[in-house]
């Protein structure tokens, strides 16, 4: 099941969605576009930037294709957005969608890109926070040589695995909650210092981590 809160903060046009990143899988990414589509008004269909390794994944690949995923590229992103798109991108990579479960609803480090983006583009950004998919597959370690080997950026240990098995992978029934932020406009150039961009990424870190730290506390349970 999944509830969204303040659908509304997200407009029509150019807009970049940013939430944070959790889960292991991308539960996350699926229930904030389900959200734009079934309860925006109007509907926005959300184009999700997908990291590069995506299209290495057999049946995988193809099914974020046609679901209108498109490999996290500046120009492809950049793209979009001048054709007046929703762009969903996830700053925190790889790093937030592989938590482990002591780690479960602080951000990580978000990249700079997204506000290079927003500000070449013109585009506001709407912070959001999803709360749920922490538990939907909780992870106690991260296996990364052997994820290497794969070439993943991460390969979860799930908390039921022994017990479970493969089953183990499969989410468990947990409640989605979606906190929609209402908008934020940044000005200046694209190309800007460093420090200036980290600056203005800042305040959407911060934004969305009061989005989280709000939903925690209203939350009654999981399920």
């Amino acid at each position: 099941m999944t509830s969204a809160s303040g659908i509304e903060n997200v407009p029509s046009g150019r807009v970049l969605l940013v939430p944070n990143h959790s889960g292991q899988l991308p539960f996350d990414a699926m229930v904030v576009a389900t959200s734009c589509l079934l309860s925006a008004s109007p509907p926005r269909l959300v184009r999700s930037m997908v990291e590069r390794w995506t299209p290495t994944l057999p049946f995988i690949n193809e099914a974020f294709t046609r679901s209108g995923c498109v490999v996290g590229d500046p120009i492809n992103c950049r793209n979009l957005l001048e054709a007046e798109n929703a762009i969903l991108v996830f700053p925190e990579g790889a790093r937030g969608c592989g938590k482990t479960w002591q780690n479960r609803y602080k951000l990580t480090e978000f990249g700079r890109g997204f506000m290079r983006l927003a500000l070449e583009a013109k585009a506001p950004i709407v912070p959001i926070a999803v709360i749920g998919a922490e538990e939907a597959i909780a992870s106690i370690s991260n296996l990364k040589p052997i994820a290497r080997l794969f070439g993943a950026p991460y390969l979860p240990v799930p908390a039921l695995l022994p017990l479970l098995g493969p089953l183990a992978f499969l989410p468990m029934p947990v409640k989605m909650h979606i906190h929609f932020g209402e908008p934020l406009h940044f000005d200046g150039p694209f190309d800007d210092e460093d420090e200036i961009i980290e600056r203005k990424v800042q305040i959407v870190v911060d934004r969305v981590q009061d989005l989280i730290d709000k939903g925690l506390r209203a939350r009654k349970s999981i399920f």
